[in-house]
């Protein structure tokens, strides 16, 4: 083969890659970027030319490792990067980042790409944050509609019929669905969950690859009123083909399903699948009952997996759990227990002290007459705190609150807050 020959072929293996390679200078240039690269970030070949990466691409890590290889002539594997694209798509990828020095001398920064949003969008293997098979058994239910909601759920387990699951975010639907699928008399090959309120197109195919398979599964359709009209009919035509297997098929809603119907956010038609059981998960502040032996569970399963001694709620911190309305619902409460058990040593009780800023600020906006939760304003000398300590404390509180209102969604907050994703992990780290 000529030269020429090599070239062509080069040219053409480049593009027709699935890798995503992008390759810059000592100055930020440009000097390669592939069509892979191009789909991922959503930035075409033609803005590419005579730009610079910073202009290019709104992922400071990617920027900094570029650089980085080049000055240090040392590769940087294995970095895993979740960004918006400038199509407005969330987009994971992992990286390997490469120096690579031309006969010339000069030396170029190479990142090879690879695309991962379709394992990040979907889930397929079992909850586990309770470091075991979620069982009807292992969720905390005291207050008798819990108690109705698992015995309608074993019901749906015993039939293997179609279940919509109806509740708030954080009321732990996503639990509800994964007991139905331990329950099951026949036991499914997977529990796979399917994350609707992301790529549909990349949902969908992951539906087709697994319903056609001689195995079977059971699918949990989270927040199934986020995917569009066309996607709901198309999931409904293709279980409708299937309906003679053994896939188990449950869905959540956040709200009435009636509702969704006449605002047209809920097919009418998928939703006549799951008739025969629709199960109203209660939101937390409707079930206080069960707050407590929640706590009480949560706090054993520390003193066992991880040899901590918290024991209890003081008597103060208890009544405020027991008064609070937590409109995260059962989540909310999980996330503040992680967040107050990261700064427990030997304590055996956790007092009003250890409790978050952030969640002291939202329990004030609850109950603003309460001066004991007064925490960002003063009226004595000895009310003032050092200024790092402060704002610190308002910006816990603000990140916090921004997350809650987009239902603990990283991404799209920080988007909202103007930072990278990056930048604010790195603060949720910090707390």
């Amino acid at each position: 083969m000529q030269l020429e020959d090599y070239i062509e072929l080069y040219q053409f293996m480049e593009q027709q890659i699935t890798t995503g390679i992008c390759a810059i200078d000592e100055q930020g240039q440009v000097v390669l970027y592939n069509n892979k690269m191009s789909d991922m970030t959503g930035v075409s070949k033609k803005e590419v030319e005579r730009r610079i990466i910073t202009e290019l691409l709104d992922v400071d890590l990617g920027q900094q490792l570029l650089h980085q290889v080049i000055t240090t002539k040392e590769p940087v594997l294995h970095q895993k990067q979740t960004f918006w694209n400038k199509k407005g798509e969330e987009i994971t990828i992992i990286s390997d980042y490469r120096p690579f020095t031309l006969s010339s001398g000069r030396v170029l920064g190479v990142q090879f790409a690879r695309d991962i949003t379709q394992q990040e969008f979907l889930m397929d293997q079992p909850l586990s944050r309770y470091g075991a098979p979620l069982t009807f058994e292992i969720i905390t239910a005291v207050s008798k509609s819990m108690k109705q909601v698992i015995q309608q759920a074993k019901i749906a387990a015993i039939g293997r019929i179609p279940v919509m699951l109806v509740g708030e975010s954080g009321t732990g639907k996503d639990m509800i669905a994964e007991g139905i699928h331990h329950e099951l008399e026949e036991a499914n090959e997977r529990f796979i969950t399917l994350l609707c309120r992301r790529n549909e197109e990349t949902l969908i195919r992951q539906i087709e690859k697994y319903i056609a398979e001689s195995k079977n599964y059971t699918f949990f359709a989270e927040r199934i009123e986020f995917l569009s009209m066309p996607a709901q009919e198309k999931i409904l035509s293709m279980l409708t083909e299937h309906a003679d297997r053994g896939h188990v098929f449950i869905a959540s809603i956040g709200t009435d399903p009636i509702d969704l119907i006449a605002d047209g956010k809920l097919s009418k038609n998928l939703y006549y699948l799951f008739s025969n059981l629709t199960i109203h998960v209660p939101a937390l502040r409707k079930r206080r009952e069960d707050i407590m032996p929640f706590v009480n569970d949560y706090f054993e399963r520390r003193r066992r997996n991880f040899g901590m001694r918290v024991q209890k709620l003081s008597p103060k911190v208890e009544q405020l759990f027991m008064t609070y309305d937590w409109p995260g619902n059962l989540k909310e409460l999980e996330v503040l227990l992680d967040d107050i058990s990261a700064l427990l040593t030997n304590e055996e009780v956790v007092e009003m002290s250890m409790l978050p800023a952030y969640f002291k600020w939202k329990v004030k906006e609850q109950k603003d007459d309460d001066t004991q939760m007064d925490l960002f304003t003063f009226r004595e000398k000895q009310d003032l705190r050092p200024l790092d300590e402060y704002m610190r404390e308002v910006e816990e509180y603000y990140i916090s609150h921004a997350l809650a209102l987009h239902n603990g969604n990283i991404s799209q907050t920080a988007k909202t807050l103007g930072l990278h994703r990056q930048g604010l992990q790195y603060r949720l780290k910090r707390k």
